[in-house]
């Protein structure tokens, strides 16, 4: 299959050609560039996996790995192909298991991805001699799984298949890597529950929905009406130094309408002024210690990680957002939900509610799977145009405000980088 001619109509990244989400062999590239060499992927949280045997299935990539905690007390992380003919052999999606058997020719393996049986490996004695088994020089040692590369950070485990990628510390950022400590601050985490969906786009469609900040007050009515995400909100843009990753920090104004300058805010069709919740504990928010970075208070935090995770703060909800690509037009999206050990009863129950916002239901959530869907459906039959990402400029760089598409054009100025080396 031969990768399709990209024809970027500047030398910037302020106009993306639709033929970045549509070609089958830009995609393949992408795989081996963004998440099999050089760059860390999210794999999950050590609370998935709290005692020995445990385990989870999960993807890096479009590859099924399988990460477990081993007798060693460490967590691993391993391919979910078999040594001898390549089955997929782990269907479970979490379990316990002491060892790691394929169904097909029963060979076994330690949880560290050791192989530590293979049937008739000396072959089958009959009528006094021996038929079969593997060759003399066959050494266990030499067809174990294949491990990936782990490292953890404040409870989440991230994994390479490449060996020599940079430190997870180097790989975010100091930028970075501040509001990732400010979430995982080194608490125990707690998993309160999973969602689930499909969507029929491009997988870097979702990094650049979290990387967007121009349409949470457009699109989401939730959000721009009880005043969770607005353009007047008190706001910065941060990047790495790559651009790759990014942080939209934002402080929750007033719900309802607002006056003088920021009254144009409510002056969008989202805005619904009428609109009353008949639960007010959805609003039931309250401020957390940790939200502290300096002399400000944010009470929502999205973080995308380049190219494979969503960290997210939306006031008490935090959850972890994982992105599975599934060929050019679709990728699993895979929500993990999680609160702190020390957190009481009271606050359990609202992260719980306040997740209802989130997931393929939720009342700001399904708003982006259905442009996504809709925006790749444009892309399909018009590979040949392009999208338009200028607002706020054509440079690349952080902002104290949420008027502005930087973020995208810094994602595709580092994709660019990578993908036209």
């Amino acid at each position: 299959m031969t990768e399709q001619t990209i024809h970027w109509e500047t030398e910037g990244t302020s106009r993306v050609p639709f033929a970045v989400y549509t070609d089958d062999a830009l995609h393949k590239k992408e795989l081996e560039r963004f998440f099999y060499k050089a760059h860390w992927s999210y794999v999950g949280l050590e609370a998935e996996v709290p005692n020995a045997g445990d385990f989870k299935r999960t993807v890096v990539g479009e590859r099924s790995v399988i990460m477990t905690r081993g007798n060693d007390g460490q967590i691993h992380v391993v391919e979910n192909v078999c040594a001898h003919r390549g089955m997929q052999f782990c269907r479970e999606r979490h379990g316990h298991k002491k060892e790691f058997v394929c169904p097909y020719h029963q060979w076994s393996y330690s949880l560290q991805g050791d192989l530590q049986g293979v049937p008739f490996r000396r072959g089958v004695r009959e009528g006094g001699k021996v038929n079969g088994g593997m060759p003399a020089d066959f050494n266990p040692k030499d067809h174990g799984l294949t491990a990936l590369k782990v490292a953890t950070r404040g409870g989440v485990v991230f994994a390479s298949f490449d060996h020599g990628v940079e430190s997870l510390e180097d790989y975010m950022g100091p930028a970075i890597l501040g509001y990732f400590d400010r979430l995982f601050n080194g608490r125990k985490l707690v998993v309160l529950g999973y969602n689930r969906q499909r969507i029929p786009g491009n997988w870097k469609l979702m990094q650049e929905n979290i990387k967007d900040p121009y349409h949470p007050g457009l699109l989401h009515t939730w959000f721009v009406t009880f005043g969770l995400w607005r353009a007047d909100n008190q706001s910065a843009l941060r990047m790495d130094a790559h651009h790759r990753h990014a942080a939209m920090i934002s402080t929750r104004g007033s719900a309802g309408q607002a006056t003088g300058a920021a009254s144009q805010v409510t002056q969008v069709s989202s805005f619904k002024e009428s609109m009353q919740l008949h639960d007010a504990s959805f609003l039931d928010i309250v401020p957390e210690a940790w939200w502290r970075m300096g002399d400000q208070m944010p009470s929502a935090v999205m973080m995308t990680l380049f190219p494979s995770v969503i960290f997210q703060q939306q006031v008490n909800s935090v959850s972890t957002r994982h992105i599975q690509p599934d060929g050019h037009g679709a990728f699993d999206f895979v929500w993990t939900h999680f609160g702190f050990e020390d957190d009481t009863p009271e606050m359990t129950e609202r992260r719980l509610r306040q997740s209802n916002l989130f997931g393929p239901a939720g009342f700001v959530s399904a708003d982006d799977g259905e442009v996504i869907e809709f925006s790749q459906q444009a892309f399909e039959t018009k590979p040949e145009h392009r999208m338009l990402v200028e607002l706020g400029g054509r440079d690349v760089g952080d902002t104290e405000h949420m008027v502005t598409e930087t973020l995208i054009r810094g994602m595709y100025a580092y994709w660019r980088k990578v993908m036209e080396a």
